[in-house]
């Protein structure tokens, strides 16, 4: 499924027949959830939280999951944003989770604690994928590259609003050096970092990506977006750059308009 093909009557929730999807947004840190307006992006609820087990492995974070979707007393499908790489449900990759993931079907383990069907994605292309229906990105043909600098730096990669999944772009190696561990955000308080002089490092990666994909846009979210003014003036690499405008709700969103279709 890409982001332009949801479907605007296919979708339900537990409110019988509203377009109200559920998404799931697992972090590191916390796990969060609401149910998702479909037709605007919008929350139709509070969101809810509790925090990522420790270890965060299969078996602990399904019992987190069952409890978020029975706050919520819902039971349609569910889409789960995941720090990890994901291909066809499997987990490939693990960062902030534990590394028993690695392997696991997560679609699997998640549908059997929510009792439905569930579609589990990167937690970045989540986000793009909210960016590009709902935020900046909307209506926007081309390469479109969405990229979230945190802890470490996510992105969702879009040709005319198709998601790439997986795309990784934190990881491209810039002089030596895995991009993420010099220019994520995190890196600014760890090295000591001015806003310019932290800057000066995402130019570097930024001038990277651009040479290698040739975006239309690049839209930058995660922390370092809510103060776009102490940085963005200084970036300049000839390519569009706009702040993403969806913030904490967008892996929530990203997830749940790539749920699963619900079947009548």
């Amino acid at each position: 499924m890409t982001a332009s093909e949801i479907d605007d009557e296919s979708e339900s929730g537990t409110d019988g027949g509203a377009r109200i999807g559920f998404g799931i947004d697992i972090g590191g840190t916390g796990m969060k959830a609401a149910p998702v307006d479909l037709a605007t992006g919008e929350l139709a609820g509070d969101r809810y939280r509790i925090d990522t087990p420790q270890p965060a492995d299969p078996a602990a974070m399904a019992v987190v999951v069952e409890q978020l979707v029975q706050h919520f007393d819902w039971t349609g499908p569910v889409g789960v944003a995941f720090p990890t790489v994901v291909r066809n449900g499997i987990v490939r990759s693990a960062a902030n989770i534990d590394d028993a993931w690695i392997g696991v079907d997560a679609a699997g383990v998640f549908g059997a604690a929510t009792g439905g069907p569930v579609h589990v994605l990167n937690d970045a292309d989540a986000a793009g994928v909210a960016e590009m229906r709902f935020g900046t990105g909307r209506g926007r043909g081309g390469v479109v590259i969405v990229l979230t600098f945190g802890t470490g730096i996510g992105s969702g990669f879009f040709v005319d609003g198709h998601l790439a999944p997986n795309s990784e772009l934190g990881h491209l190696e810039v002089d030596g050096v895995d991009a993420e561990l010099r220019a994520a955000a995190s890196a600014r308080g760890r090295d000591n970092l001015s806003w310019e002089q932290w800057a000066d490092r995402v130019q570097r990666y930024l001038t990277e990506v651009v040479k290698l994909f040739s975006p239309e846009l690049i839209i930058v979210g995660g922390g370092a977006s809510k103060k776009p003014d102490k940085w963005l003036p200084y970036i300049d690499v000839g390519v569009e750059i706009e702040v993403a405008s969806m913030a904490n709700s967008a892996g929530i969103v990203g997830a749940a308009l790539m749920a699963p279709t619900s079947v009548a």
